[in-house]
């Protein structure tokens, strides 16, 4: 049976968020489960369920990563919760490992432990957002805050992978995020990533904006951490910021509460569509294992959709996935873990970047030194 590792002293409600979400797990989606932590306080928590499963064992861990705690500051810890999950998953008695923790620390600590795959540059952070359908990835959310173009091209294979393993999309549409749709919209890194994607066999539909997440034009958006996890927050701002004002004026006066009553259960279903818990955890794509993130303020419901995430990367082998196809599209001809092929296309697009006049009187300036 497949066994998942959960780091249960990871995120803000820990561990009693995640000692509830993981029981839930295991009896809806039958995997076992190991719970790292301080184990008389997992003890503790465990008493307060009285419906307890054989297939929830215990491990304990003396230390615990803090959820502002340095990357740097994470790793001299040897017996943390968060490095002893994917110590299990390096000598095979896990699957999986799953942690609400620190972002930082968790891409950290799993590329010292695991390292990556060998036929990727940089791991990447993957989210799903709610769209009109299944639902948007985003890659990277985070991972890499500075990026050459070619890290871009790795994510949308990455991406694209995932949207049609785990998420059941053929052929799936891919864009690069960017502040216009029209090709000379964007910044050096975007049209080098983009020129690249295009000469690939996947289904580049070119540039897309931030609205295009959500109306169901394109289904992996494409961008550096830094972007894709400014975008992540400011979603989740707005999301707030809807509910909260939706709350407000449901609460106005009689006619409102009525109204609210009578549109209760659509409601519901609409705000379930929007629940980040809804979509589980962020996988690590790329880290050689699965590695889920779920958010620091998860609930027992997201802490259980997180687990069904990592069960699902397991299942649909996403590793095995993006080797063979990382693998098949360069080979052993590879700079960086990248296909040659497309390597030379970005750099002759990066060179030419910087060779193109901006004026003309710039280049008669050019002309009259090489004449000179």
């Amino acid at each position: 049976m497949l066994k998942i590792a959960v780091d249960a002293m990871g995120g803000d409600h820990a561990p009693g968020v995640v000692v509830e979400g993981a029981l839930w797990a295991a009896q809806e989606f039958g995997v076992d489960l190991v719970l790292v932590g301080q184990k008389d306080v997992l003890e503790r928590e465990l008493a307060r369920h009285p419906t307890k499963s054989s297939s929830v064992q215990l491990v304990h861990a003396s230390q615990m990563i803090a959820m502002d705690e340095s990357p740097s500051s994470a790793l001299k810890k040897r017996d943390s919760s968060m490095k002893i999950v994917f110590e299990m998953m390096k000598r095979g008695e896990v699957q999986a490992v799953v942690s609400a923790g620190n972002s930082g620390a968790m891409m950290a600590t799993g590329m010292f432990v695991m390292g990556r795959l060998p036929q990727v540059a940089r791991p990447a952070i993957l989210i799903v957002v709610p769209g009109l359908s299944k639902g948007t990835v985003i890659i990277d959310a985070g991972a890499n805050v500075d990026c050459k173009p070619h890290h871009l091209v790795q994510f949308a294979f990455m991406g694209g992978i995932y949207a049609e393993k785990v998420q059941g999309i053929a052929s799936p549409r891919i864009g690069v995020l960017s502040n216009g749709e029209e090709e000379g919209k964007g910044n050096d890194l975007t049209r080098a990533a983009s020129e690249a994607l295009s000469a690939t066999s996947l289904n580049y539909i070119g540039y897309v904006e931030g609205r295009d997440v959500f109306n169901g034009k394109v289904d992996v958006v494409v961008c550096d951490g830094f972007t894709g996890n400014i975008a992540l927050k400011t979603m989740e701002g707005v999301a707030s910021f809807a509910g909260d004002v939706l709350r407000e004026a449901f609460q106005k006066n009689f006619s409102s509460r009525l109204g609210y009553l009578m549109s209760r259960s659509s409601l519901r279903e609409a705000y379930r569509r929007l629940d980040y818990a809804e979509y589980g955890g962020a996988p690590l794509l790329g880290l050689d294992g699965v590695g889920i993130v779920a958010h620091g303020g998860s609930s027992p419901r997201a802490i259980k959709n997180a687990i069904r995430a990592a069960k699902e990367a397991v299942q649909q082998d996403i590793n095995g996935h993006i080797s063979r196809v990382l693998g098949d599209a360069g080979g052993s001809d590879r700079k960086d873990g990248f296909p040659r092929k497309i390597w030379q296309r970005i750099k002759s697009k990066i060179d030419s970047l910087g060779d193109k006049p901006s004026t003309e009187g710039e280049t008669e300036e050019r002309q009259g030194e090489a004449k000179r």
